[in-house]
């Protein structure tokens, strides 16, 4: 395997790991979360599902086994109410854009374009969650965010 295709796969595993976190996390987001926002909260719900199943899908293309879901994740913080779970899920989806900006750069073509998409998704839904925006939507290193996802539990 080539340093780029060793370079996509990593990506590729880094996107999954952070999927897994985030289905997790939507797990928390979706039993906190206020009547008003459940459906909003179940839709991301299931287009993580998605974008994670996928992602097994293209780190088995890429010739990895697909990192394995954490039996638990740490939370970022305490996640007692709506409101704490409406922050969750706002970090989440920054977490989740920027390990996607990982793929767009080191990928190409029709991985590069699904990549794209998805790290568009996760800021909108981001934004639409916090109600606020960065200049650099899943650039970490231009927002001031950490990318990644909650640590996994020990």
């Amino acid at each position: 395997m080539s340093e780029a295709q060793d370079e996509v796969l990593r990506a590729l595993q880094a996107a999954l790991a952070a999927e897994h976190a985030a289905v997790y996390g939507y797990g928390v987001v979706g039993g906190r979360i206020g009547e008003q926002r459940r459906t909003e909260a179940r839709t991301a719900y299931d287009a993580h599902r998605a974008r994670r199943d996928a992602l097994v899908r293209d780190v088995k293309d890429a010739g990895g086994t697909p990192v394995a879901a954490a039996a638990g994740y740490a939370l970022p913080f305490p996640v007692p109410d709506a409101a704490a779970a409406v922050r969750l899920a706002a970090e989440l989806e920054m977490r989740v854009a920027g390990v996607y900006a990982d793929v767009v750069r080191s990928s190409g073509g029709e991985r590069r374009k699904s990549a794209a998409e998805a790290m568009r998704e996760a800021a909108v839904r981001s934004v639409r969650w916090s109600g606020e925006s960065v200049a650099f939507p899943g650039l970490a290193e231009r927002s001031g965010t950490a990318a990644g996802g909650p640590a996994p539990a020990p």
